[in-house]
């Protein structure tokens, strides 16, 4: 048990959310004496965003459960300069069309993590405010607090310079205007609180600072670890490709299975940051060993597919699962791609070629290694020759071929007139 009396910072230190703070004895103190107003700022890069950003919206979720107000920021400015942190390169310079296309498709991931009715929240875009600046008042506005000499030993720049490797004056110009951010919503919201990344401690602080300089008030800053798996691999990333929140982007059985297949190393410390689960409940889980720790599995491969998606989608993920790897049959809401009867025999379709529609694989190479290691089947005969083609003796009585890749992917190729 922590030593923290406010119910916010007592829950998110159990369960993991905290890796760095301007000052956590004081902001567990003012949440102690009143309810308050924080935010996260989310750039809109992107029309969906990945379970990288699960740990922020956990955050302002539980947040709001304890009587707070979170602000969802979304950076419709920002995302015009681009975040230096974290990255080893200048990000593409999106178009003002694409930006407000992203930012309305992350709007419904909020929501299904914040209650916005009401106003017990907000969602704002600093569009609103930086568009309005004349540069040169800006300038003089915030630029005379904040000083080149500690924005260079922020690490997001320093690992830059350091590889030798570019960084604009557009991108420097972003740490400004995230602090301006900050100093705009203790103006017009009382927002006392900003949470963010561990790779957004600079940016925060820069924050802090200019409010202390400008308004001589104090705010604080909350930082989460940035979460990686028990291999060392970022969260929010796989060999194929980002892990969507967004249904369209990542089908609801593959985002289920994502978690269903997590190390069993990650299992305790994923339930207690990816789900609502009690604390209590989680130790019992956690104790679970051997085969028995799946049930531990299955539990956060449902409850994060239940916030994320809907119960309707999570139910028909599990049954999915259950269908697939339990009864060994092949349902039909598996990721498919037809073939008709007429041209089964003239238009040959290779495994190779099965295994790229059904988004498999990225490469012929790669198809071919795992063939080569026994890594694919058809209707759970293993294939060994590259070359193999899908033929009519391969579907069943009900027109169905099952094709497996490895131990986590499974299509369905079906024949229809």
């Amino acid at each position: 048990m922590s030593n923290y009396k406010s119910d916010f910072i007592r829950e998110i230190y159990q369960r993991g959310f905290i890796h760095q703070s301007t000052d956590l004895s004081a902001i567990d103190q003012k949440f102690l004496k009143s309810n308050i107003t924080a935010y996260i700022g989310f750039d809109a890069t992107s029309d969906s965003l990945h379970i990288g950003s699960l740990v922020p919206l956990f955050l302002l979720s539980w947040l709001q459960f304890f009587g707070n107000k979170p602000i969802a920021l979304l950076g419709g400015g920002t995302t015009m300069v681009g975040d230096p942190s974290g990255k080893d390169k200048t990000r593409s310079i999106l178009k003002l069309e694409e930006i407000n296309n992203n930012k309305n498709s992350i709007k419904k991931i909020f929501k299904k993590f914040i209650d916005f009715k009401n106003n017990k929240a907000l969602i704002l875009d600093n569009y609103n405010w930086l568009s309005k600046h004349n540069y040169i008042d800006f300038i003089r506005t915030v630029g005379t607090h904040l000083t080149i000499n500690r924005m260079l030993t922020y690490d997001s720049v320093k690992q830059r310079l350091s590889r030798k490797q570019p960084l604009s004056f557009l991108e420097f110009n972003y740490m400004i205007l995230q602090a301006y951010d900050f100093l705009y919503l203790n103006e017009n919201y009382n927002c006392s609180l900003q949470m963010g990344g561990s790779d957004q401690w600079g940016n925060i602080i820069n924050g802090v600072e200019l409010i202390r300089r400008v308004n001589n008030r104090t705010v604080y800053g909350i930082t989460s670890p940035l979460i990686t798996t028990s291999t060392g691999s970022k969260m929010g990333k796989t060999s194929q490709g980002a892990i969507w929140l967004n249904k369209q982007k990542y089908s609801s059985y593959e985002f289920y299975q994502y978690w269903r297949n997590v190390d069993d190393r990650d299992v305790e410390r994923f339930l207690k940051l990816f789900t609502f689960l009690d604390l209590n409940e989680i130790k019992k889980l956690s104790k679970l060993k051997g085969s028995e720790i799946n049930v531990a599995k299955k539990i956060l491969a449902f409850e994060i597919t239940k916030i994320c998606r809907n119960e309707n989608e999570a139910k028909k993920a599990k049954k999915i699962a259950e269908n697939t790897f339990e009864k060994n049959t092949a349902d039909e809401r598996l990721k498919s791609f037809t073939i008709k009867k007429k041209n089964i025999s003239t238009n040959k379709v290779s495994i190779v070629d099965a295994m790229i529609k059904l988004n498999f694989i990225n490469s012929r190479g790669e198809a071919k290694r795992l063939i080569k290691g026994g890594g694919v089947r058809i209707n759970d005969s293993t294939i060994i020759n590259v070359n193999t083609l899908i033929e009519p003796m391969h579907f069943k009585k009900d027109d169905i071929a099952k094709i497996s890749c490895g131990k986590k992917k499974f299509g369905l190729i079906k024949l229809v007139s």
